[in-house]
């Protein structure tokens, strides 16, 4: 069984786009391999090694299934795992951001300030006559 780098084989696999992402990813401790958190983009692994990895805020579970030799197509890389990744959350049951707020709540934009001042000033005119 060939086993290569961690970060050569993130490479390889299109999960990022470079070698040092992938590094920075795994020193970050996003990637786990075999349900064990690593910090070592030298730590080798292959076919059987499952990898769970969160990249752009997207949970990933790969089963590898071969080393790969080099960085090619997507459809070559493809074949260097199995997805076994959980189905997306759909967007009505993902919880809102920390910024976000209702329609209509908390201070008004520019655009509805903008609507009040015009609204306020034709008040104004219309009492003088």
């Amino acid at each position: 069984m060939e086993k290569q780098r961690l970060d050569r084989w993130l490479f390889f696999s299109r999960a990022v786009k470079s070698r040092t992402l992938a590094q920075k990813l795994i020193e970050a401790g996003a990637i786990r391999v075999n349900s064990e958190r690593t910090d070592k983009a030298d730590l080798k692994v292959g076919p059987g090694d499952v990898l769970t990895m969160t990249v752009h805020s997207r949970l990933l579970v790969w089963r590898i299934l071969d080393a790969g030799e080099r960085r090619g197509p997507a459809t070559e890389a493809a074949t260097l795992y199995e997805d076994l990744s959980p189905p997306p959350v759909p967007r009505e049951q993902q919880p809102l951001p920390l910024a976000a707020r209702q329609p209509g709540a908390g201070r008004p934009t520019k655009k509805e300030r903008r609507q009040i001042d015009r609204l306020r000033s034709d008040e104004g005119e219309d009492s003088e006559d």
